[in-house]
């Protein structure tokens, strides 16, 4: 059985479409710093502003963005060279 807990946890849940939508729009913006304000701008459809935090901080555990004082970069480079550089401690 689910506790009320987490099944208030799940129902807030932000859905794998809401996370890709915020994940494109991060991978191609022009800038390469953005605000959580701009980006909500930026965005296709609204997004609940809890929910964008739960993103947000999703996307900077998995390594894709960087969430700094001036605000959010997207980080993530799939280049296997490159992660292969990281792997094996090799400057770039």
């Amino acid at each position: 059985m689910v506790s009320t807990e987490a099944a208030t946890k799940l129902e807030h849940s932000p859905t794998l479409n809401t996370i890709r939508m915020v994940e494109e729009t991060l991978k191609n913006m022009d800038e390469s710093v953005i605000t959580v304000a701009e980006l909500k701008r930026l965005l296709p459809r609204k997004v609940n502003h809890n929910k964008l935090k739960t993103i947000l901080q999703y996307l900077e555990e998995s390594n894709k963005i960087y969430v700094g004082m001036r605000g959010i970069t997207w980080t993530y480079n799939p280049n296997p060279a490159f992660q292969e550089a990281i792997r094996s401690g090799y400057e770039i």
